[in-house]
């Protein structure tokens, strides 16, 4: 039996965290998502429900990392070699969120190469980790901050270039692992290393509900859809598929938008003056202005844009704040 994931629609609040998702969905090489912030405020359910009103992917069946069949560019070696035999075989499924346990290990996350078939036999045998799993998914890491820091460091190399590397004694394989990292950390158990900190693209910080009218309708919402699961859903789901049409339209019309040379001033002019360290944080907000002007439906990046990527893109990369003080 299928179970039901709870409406992205009917989620109460967060709307920040919500925002800085589906902007990361829309354009998934602005890096990855940091959620700080307290236990039981919905994280895991905001990204779950997210993924499931995403559209289908079509991947090319029998493939272990769901290797896109209209991207031969981008394709792993095994595909790569059966499209040379002929058409590849397709299939749909949908979006996955894939967990990522404390405990994995680094071999369980990027996989394993056969070094003695390899040496006996010449053949390449490589085993699918964690990465394969998630490619054009999203990867999702609770308690990110008591992971240990080479193998955050290896999911952020991965996610940053697109491609997992793998490497032994000599000898090597890769394949493509495109996904949304999610990371979600509890401050109060230990900070992440800066380093780290600045290579998630956007950063959050969520709390518990503080009105009661919100806090009363979370508990009425949570209720009837345990309740009647698809009664409560079917309730939802005209503005699940509003918000789906308009992920996907984002997605197609990302590379259209027009990003004017002033802006590009503007934001490296304001970094500078805010003292944020090297040239990623520059990148990060024209990507995400770039990602929420495309959600809205505009052709250009306009000062709204600016202001949301900024909120979004900023805050754990500034030495000092408010950041207010200087202005687009």
């Amino acid at each position: 039996m299928k179970k039901k994931i709870f409406p992205f629609s009917a989620i109460v609040g967060q709307d920040e965290m919500k925002l800085a998702l589906i902007l990361n969905v829309i354009d998934p090489s602005i890096g990855g998502v940091l959620i700080r912030g307290e236990k039981g405020t919905g994280k895991s359910t905001i990204v779950r429900s997210l993924a499931d009103i995403l559209p289908e992917i079509e991947v090319v069946e029998g493939c272990p990392f769901s290797c896109d069949p209209d991207s031969p560019a981008e394709l792993c070696p095994e595909c790569t070699k059966r499209l040379e035999e002929g058409p590849l075989p397709r299939a749909r499924r949908k979006v996955r969120v894939v967990d990522l346990p404390l405990s994995a290990t680094e071999d369980r996350i990027v996989g394993t190469l056969d070094i003695e078939r390899a040496l006996k036999t010449g053949e390449k045998h490589f085993e699918p980790g964690i990465l394969a799993a998630a490619h054009r998914g999203i990867l999702y890491v609770d308690e990110i901050n008591l992971l240990d820091d080479h193998l955050v460091d290896l999911l952020l190399d991965a996610a940053a270039m697109g491609v997992n590397f793998v490497e032994r004694e000599g000898i090597s394989f890769s394949h493509p692992a495109r996904f949304v990292l999610v990371g979600t950390m509890n401050p109060e158990e230990g900070e992440l290393r800066p380093q780290l900190l600045d290579r998630f693209g956007l950063c959050v910080q969520v709390e518990g509900i503080k009105d009661p009218k919100e806090r009363v309708l979370i508990i009425e919402r949570r209720m009837a859809f345990e309740k009647d699961p698809e009664n409560f859903s079917t309730q939802f789901a005209e503005e699940n598929q509003k918000l789906a049409s308009r992920i996907l339209e984002a997605q197609k019309i990302l590379n259209q938008i027009e990003i004017p040379e002033d802006v590009l001033y503007q934001v490296a002019k304001k970094l500078i003056t805010l003292g944020v360290d090297g040239h990623r944080g520059d990148l990060t907000v024209i990507k995400t202005a770039r990602a929420h002007a495309a959600f809205c439906g505009r052709e250009t990046i306009t000062e709204e844009d600016l202001k949301v990527a900024e909120t979004l893109s900023l805050p754990h990369r500034l030495r000092r704040r408010p950041f207010e003080e200087v202005a687009f």
